[in-house]
This record gives C-alpha cells, sequence and structure tokens, in this order.
C-alpha cells in the first residue's frame, strides 16, 4: 500500500462514536488504506448526558488532522481532494435549532432516561414503540416539561444530520437514522403519514406554530445524493484550507445503520451485534413482529427494510474500568504488560472459569436501562454465598454483564419465532480474538462470526456508504456489498458450545433475581 498514490477518487467517512471520533479513507475499491482518530467524553450536565458542539467541531477536526498525518506519512501528501464523503453518529438523541440555526438546547443524547413519560404516551398513541432516546420521544418530553426553547424550534435533527447540514447545507438524513427519529413506513420509506397526523393532533402540540414534517429532516436511501462539501464545509472539516469543496455527501446514518453495512447484515435473516459503551442488536426481519414490544425498537436498514433492533445504553464501560485495576496492579507489580496485553490474558482467563460464573454476578449499569425496565443504574459486583470466588469466574461475570440485557431482549425475539442464520459481531468486546466470539454464541446459541474487517466498525462503514452513492451503478445496496466489497474478506464463525448455552441460562437465572438489587442500588446510593 506505500506505493499507492492519492488520486482524488477516495471516499472518507467518519464516525462520531460515544468514546472516539473515527476518519477512515478507503480507495475505489472500498479497501481502508489510512485512518485517524479522536478520543471524546460525554458530559452530565443539567440533568443531562450531552457533548458540547465547539468539541464536536474540535473532535471531527483532530480526527481529520491525524488521518492526514497518516496519509501524508504512507503517501508522502495530505488529503486535497475527495469523490464522496459520509458522517455518523451515535443514534437518535436531540439537537433542536431556531430558523436562524441557533441551538436551542443542550445536544441530548442516547444515554438519557429522562422521557419515560414521553415515551409511554407516545407508545399507546401510536401502537408502536417509541424508545426513550427517540428524537420525538425527546421533543415531546421538552413539550409536557413546558420547556421555553420548543416554541421556537425550526429543525430538528441528529447529531450525524447536524454535521451533515452544516457541511453540505441539506437538512436530510439516511433513513436509518430517519427511523431512530419517527416510525418510518417502509412502504413509502419516509415517516408513517398517519403518525405524524396523531402528533400533530395533540392538544399539547397544536399549541405551536410549527408542523412536526416540517421541522424533521428529508429521509434519503443509501445511494441518494445527499448534497455536496462547501467550500465552508471543507473548512470546518479542515481549517487549512487544503481539502477542496465538491466531493459527493451520502445521506449520514447512525451507529446502527453503518454496523450494518461493515458487517454486511443488510439482508433478512442477517443480524449483527455492536458492542462497545453501548450493545445493540439488529435483526433484519422477514415479517413484522405480532406485536409492539418496548423492549424493541423498529428502525430500517439503509434502505428501508424493517429491523427488530435491541439496544442497551451500557456494555463494555465498567469491564473496561476492572481492567483498569489490575493494569494498576500490574505497573506497581513492576510488570510490563502491554494494555492489550493485560485485556488479552484477563480475557482469555475468562475461558477457564465455570459456565455459569460459578455464583458470581456482575450488573454494569452506569445508567437507567430501559430494557430491563430501570431508571437508573449503579454499577455493583455480587456473589452468592457458596461462590466459587477466582478470577476466571470473576472475568466470565464481568463479559457476561456485557451481554446480559442485550439477552433479556433477544429472548423476545426468540419467542417471536425470528429466524437468524448467524449474527456478526463487531466493537472492542470482539477485539481479543475467540473469547467474546465464542461467549456471546453460547449465549444466544446462534453461530457468531465476526470479520476481517471488523475493527474498521461504522467509519469503514459510512465511507463505503458514501462509495456507494457515488459508483451510481444502480446495484442494490446488497448485490454492491457482496460484490465489490465483501467478496475479498474473510471471517471467522464460532458455533455455540453445550456447556456455554447451559452455563448463560443459569447466570441469567441469577441475574434477573438481582435486577430487584440494582433498582435498589440506583434509587439509594
Amino acid at each position: 500500500m506505500e506505493s499507492y498514490s492519492l488520486s482524488g477518487k477516495e471516499s472518507l467517512g467518519i464516525e462520531l462514536g460515544s468514546t472516539r471520533i473515527k476518519a477512515v479513507l478507503i480507495d475505489e475499491n472500498c479497501n481502508p488504506i489510512a485512518s485517524g482518530s479522536h478520543t471524546w467524553e460525554n458530559r452530565f450536565e443539567n440533568g443531562y448526558w450531552t457533548y458540547h458542539t465547539e468539541d464536536v467541531w474540535k473532535g471531527l477536526q483532530d480526527a481529520f488532522s491525524a488521518l492526514n498525518r497518516e496519509t501524508s506519512e504512507k503517501f508522502g501528501s495530505k488529503i486535497k481532494r475527495l469523490s464522496s464523503i459520509g458522517f455518523s453518529a451515535m443514534m437518535h438523541g436531540y439537537l433542536p435549532f431556531d430558523e436562524n440555526g441557533n441551538q436551542l438546547a443542550e445536544f441530548r443524547t442516547w444515554r438519557n432516561t429522562t422521557t419515560a413519560e414521553a415515551s409511554d404516551e407516545l407508545t399507546s398513541l401510536f401502537h408502536f414503540n417509541i424508545p426513550q432516546r427517540w428524537s420525538i420521544a425527546h421533543l415531546y418530553q421538552a413539550i409536557l416539561n413546558q420547556e421555553e426553547h420548543v416554541r421556537d424550534i425550526a429543525y430538528l435533527t441528529t447529531l450525524a444530520g447536524y454535521v451533515h447540514w452544516k457541511l453540505s447545507g441539506e437538512k436530510a438524513v439516511g433513513i436509518g437514522e430517519a427511523s431512530g427519529m419517527f416510525p418510518i413506513d417502509s412502504e413509502i420509506n419516509n415517516y408513517n403519514e398517519e403518525m405524524l397526523e396523531k402528533f400533530s393532533a395533540l392538544e399539547a402540540v397544536q399549541k405551536y406554530k410549527w408542523k412536526i414534517k416540517d421541522i424533521l429532516p428529508k429521509v434519503l436511501l443509501a445511494g441518494d445524493n445527499a448534497g455536496w462539501l462547501t467550500k465552508e464545509g471543507a473548512l470546518l472539516l479542515d481549517p487549512s484550507g487544503e481539502l477542496e469543496a465538491g466531493a459527493l455527501m451520502c445521506p449520514p446514518e447512525g451507529d446502527a445503520g453503518t454496523g450494518m453495512v461493515a458487517t454486511n447484515s443488510v439482508s433478512v435473516k442477517t443480524g449483527n451485534v455492536s458492542a462497545g459503551t453501548s450493545i445493540f442488536a439488529m435483526v433484519v426481519l422477514q415479517n413484522q413482529l405480532s406485536q409492539v414490544y418496548e423492549e424493541i425498537d423498529m428502525v430500517t436498514t439503509p434502505t428501508g427494510k424493517p429491523v427488530a433492533m435491541v439496544h442497551c445504553n451500557n456494555c463494555c464501560t465498567d469491564l473496561d474500568y476492572w481492567v483498569s485495576v489490575f493494569g494498576e496492579f500490574a505497573k506497581a507489580s513492576g510488570s510490563a504488560l502491554t494494555k492489550t496485553q493485560i485485556y488479552d490474558l484477563l480475557y482469555n482467563k475468562a475461558l477457564e472459569a465455570d459456565a455459569d460464573c460459578g455464583g458470581l454476578v456482575n450488573y454494569n449499569y452506569f445508567s437507567g436501562e430501559p430494557v430491563a425496565h430501570l431508571q437508573g443504574g449503579r454499577p455493583f459486583f455480587a456473589r452468592t454465598l457458596n461462590a466459587r470466588f477466582n478470577l476466571a469466574n470473576f472475568m466470565r461475570a464481568q463479559i457476561y454483564s456485557t451481554m446480559a440485557t442485550l439477552k433479556i431482549g433477544m429472548e423476545i425475539l426468540e419467542k417471536e419465532n425470528v429466524q437468524l442464520e448467524c449474527l456478526m459481531g463487531h466493537g472492542g468486546l470482539f477485539k481479543t480474538p475467540v473469547v467474546g466470539q465464542r461467549l456471546m454464541a453460547g449465549a444466544w446459541n446462534t453461530p457468531v462470526a465476526v470479520m476481517e474487517t471488523a475493527g474498521e466498525g461504522g467509519a469503514w462503514g459510512i465511507a463505503v456508504l458514501a462509495a456507494y452513492a457515488f459508483s451510481d451503478n444502480g446495484k442494490p445496496l446488497e448485490d454492491y456489498l457482496n460484490e465489490k466489497v465483501f467478496s475479498k474478506y474473510q471471517s471467522s464463525v464460532i458455533h455455540p458450545y453445550a456447556e456455554d448455552v447451559d452455563g448463560f441460562k443459569e447466570f441469567m437465572k441469577l441475574y434477573k433475581k438481582g435486577l430487584a438489587v440494582q433498582k435498589s442500588a440506583a434509587d439509594n446510593l
């Protein structure tokens, strides 16, 4: 790859994740050729988990600058021209603006569990599950709270939609991202008209001069032209002025949509699990579910196919803290183990454990978990009186806790007889080979595959969507991915071990009993 020269035909994908903003540059054949990243963290301010918009731009510029440093080192030049660009971000949340483009309230992220009242009322009104993190739930809760800024809203978008708007001037989002703002009708690939009318007819909503369908972004499908990078947008991304305007921009998508692309899970009967700061599973459905479930979000693929999504707010954060403690011990002992080596050592220790964790249980809740019907969270570890307390069981309990809440939601899909041939795994939980993959296969009793590309993640996924939009070849996205992108990549598949399946079932019995303790901890600590 060192002999490669930048031609201006490359595509760029940038994803704003919960803890990292990552930029990936790909060539004409969708191969990743360079990357850059920026680390950031959410803040808890005025009762909301949020990120400041100035941090958004600082982070984007830093990630792009890091990407440029790598391209300079590898190819002898910085990025001047691009064929296409795509932006992705953590899904949903709330970013309202007035008619002059002024931000009216803090960015309220997916992590907030402050919209229970609105979520319940809208779910009942629509006969369709409206999760707490969806944009419409945040908007209606702000209405119920009688927040003054609501009257001035002229545009409501998500983080990905916001960045796209500022760089292209276009108020649009991809259909997968749109499906986390307001329910989608997959027959027309647009917002559900009946539900728009029901929302507008609410007495509390009629007080405002705006109409819901006028303040939401335009809905676009994968492959659509979503605008072009403007001169102002190019300077926002690259203040040095070297990046030229004019690159085609694909519809911005959420991290769920880019995860589907990055794992080639956009066809019926395919599914993927993204396991990082949060964890969620996406399963592309053959048929609609038989009823409404508050634990299941109905969203879409980037082309509008119905998808059952189980989203949990907490995954690897608590596990990372525990690994950090072991890292401190290793350093204090004089060990030269690297962070990666510590992770690998501890993860592999989990494979030596009792399949049911020997009476140990862990709760990784830093925030509330709607799937578990808990409004608040406090991380804690517990053990039964006769527990077999050792390092192996401790680490397996930590890893099991990252997927236990997701299992509660997946059990609903099992009862619905949703067919799933294989789950594609991606995210930090799978960085150590085999361990997370094997334990998850046991948890779901389903084969779990991890591709060579799993480490590239959503930033690569949105770069591929950008390349797809630029290709203009008329092929369905599924065919484009199968033929152009994934035909050259290998994947490793692990089938469930019987002892892991049985062991996880026993662990879940203890885990569900202990949820009452978790509720008490959140209420009293």
